[in-house]
């Protein structure tokens, strides 16, 4: 082991690291620490010493070797030390790490942490116990893996008034419509891949229903807008409804199928939204694939911005909680006081009937004369008007043909009225499925 990181509460210009979680993240983190001694010390001009890892099961085999005497199944061995300096949470869940973090915070301990469950929903009074204490709270592996986008929000992109964010954060979700996209894979095949490619939880909800890129999008808009949201703030539409002809009809009309996390700013209201979503195939966000992840800012400044790269995985994750190592230990050597960003102007959250949005629509019905006339009767009705119509599908044997319709921009209200008022018609056997398309 280098001597850079020897074990030893001895060395007066060191910093002591509490390492919590020694998973596929927590392992990274703690090879990287122990591996890279000359690399870090350059980087801090201090010694980083990995003191103790918190692990629920000390015996348990794991890929990397630790020194003698760093594991511990007992969290107050991080927490009551006054020689640990920064504590780096890794676990997971709210429970019991949103109280290791208030408790290290409360101590005056520097905090990292990959939790975007805790920064979702207590981000803002954990960032105040920050203040109040004088300790750095740096979360940049909360959201989108090795992209360096809460530093943006809160360094680079600070000046901005920040117009909108579409963005891609979930690379379980992109994964499998990329395989849907491009395989005309069913999404139960597509998701039974993800999981044995270790893409996808075996259970996957938290995933295919947009709840972790809920998470994601509260961290970011709160970020942009300076105020607190919670994931409860954000209208919510998973991906599991779409089927491969989705995806032939949206390429046919030049679209491509993302599962999108979009804050937008609308005089002094901010709409919050994650589902599935038509986005034209010339767009960059159209052509991010696989487990790769994306965030597009537009400022007031800057215009369009776009981060792009690996959003989760050991490698990624352990790059953005390393880099929030090395930047709490600068910090702590040059004694610079944390950044914390302040409260902005009070913003309602828009609800999601208030959207205005071009629609894909796409039905069963019977293949009779007179369909579509009713069909355009009902939107016409709610001020929605057809932009274009497919039928490419007819099935003799039930008497009935598929066929899509897009619209020009309507309200998401009226769009919702008028497709429970085509579920009523006699002549529409199935409303198959509707997505917003994000010009």
């Amino acid at each position: 082991m280098p001597a850079d990181f020897e074990v030893s509460p001895d060395i007066s210009d060191g910093i002591n690291v509490g390492l919590m979680g020694l998973g596929v993240v927590g392992a990274g983190v703690a090879a990287h620490i122990l591996s890279n001694g000359s690399s870090l010390l350059g980087l801090t001009g201090r010694t980083v010493n990995l003191k103790k890892v918190l692990v629920r099961d000390r015996f348990r085999v794991r890929d990397v070797e630790l020194p003698e005497g760093v594991l511990t199944t007992n969290a107050e061995d991080i927490l009551s030390d006054p020689d640990i300096d920064i504590v780096v949470e890794v676990m997971g869940g709210t429970y019991p790490a949103e109280d290791y973090l208030k408790q290290a915070l409360a101590a005056g301990k520097h905090i990292v942490t990959a939790n975007k469950e805790v920064m979702a929903k207590s981000g803002s009074e954990l960032m105040t116990l920050a203040r109040d204490n004088n300790a750095n709270l740096l979360f940049e592996a909360s959201v989108g893996g090795g992209i360096p986008i809460v530093g943006c929000m809160m360094n680079e992109l600070a000046a901005n008034d920040i117009r909108s964010i579409r963005s891609i954060i979930n690379g379980t979700t992109n994964y499998i419509l990329t395989k849907m996209a491009q395989e005309r894979t069913g999404f139960e095949q597509a998701l039974v891949e993800a999981q044995g490619l270790g893409y996808a939880e075996s259970d996957p909800t938290n995933d295919i229903e947009g709840i972790d890129a809920a998470y994601k999008l509260t961290i970011l808009a709160s970020l942009a807008y300076r105020r607190s949201f919670q994931p409860s703030d954000i209208y919510r539409e998973g991906i599991s409804k779409l089927e491969p002809q989705d995806f032939r009809y949206a390429e046919e009309l030049g679209y491509a199928i993302k599962s999108l996390a979009i804050a937008n700013l609308d005089e002094e209201a901010v709409q919050l939204r994650v589902y599935p979503a038509l986005v034209p195939a010339e767009h960059m966000l159209a052509k991010v694939d696989g487990v790769y992840n994306a965030v597009e800012v537009e400022g007031s400044l800057c215009g369009q911005v776009l981060v792009h790269g690996a959003g989760a995985g050991r490698e990624p994750t352990t790059s953005a909680v390393v880099g929030d190592i090395i930047e709490a230990a600068c910090k702590i050597g040059n004694h610079s006081p944390a950044l914390m960003p302040r409260n902005g102007p009070e913003l309602k959250v828009k609800p999601i009937g208030e959207l205005r949005s071009r629609y894909y629509v796409r039905l069963e019905v019977a293949d009779h004369p007179g369909v579509l006339a009713q069909i355009a009767q009902l939107l016409g009705d709610g001020q929605i008007s057809i932009a274009a119509v497919l039928q490419r599908d007819t099935h003799p044997e039930t008497d009935s043909a598929e066929i899509v319709i897009t619209t020009h921009p309507a309200r998401e209200d009226s769009m919702q009225m008028a497709l429970r008022r085509m579920e009523n018609l006699s002549q529409v056997k199935k409303v198959s499925n509707t997505l917003r398309i994000e010009e």
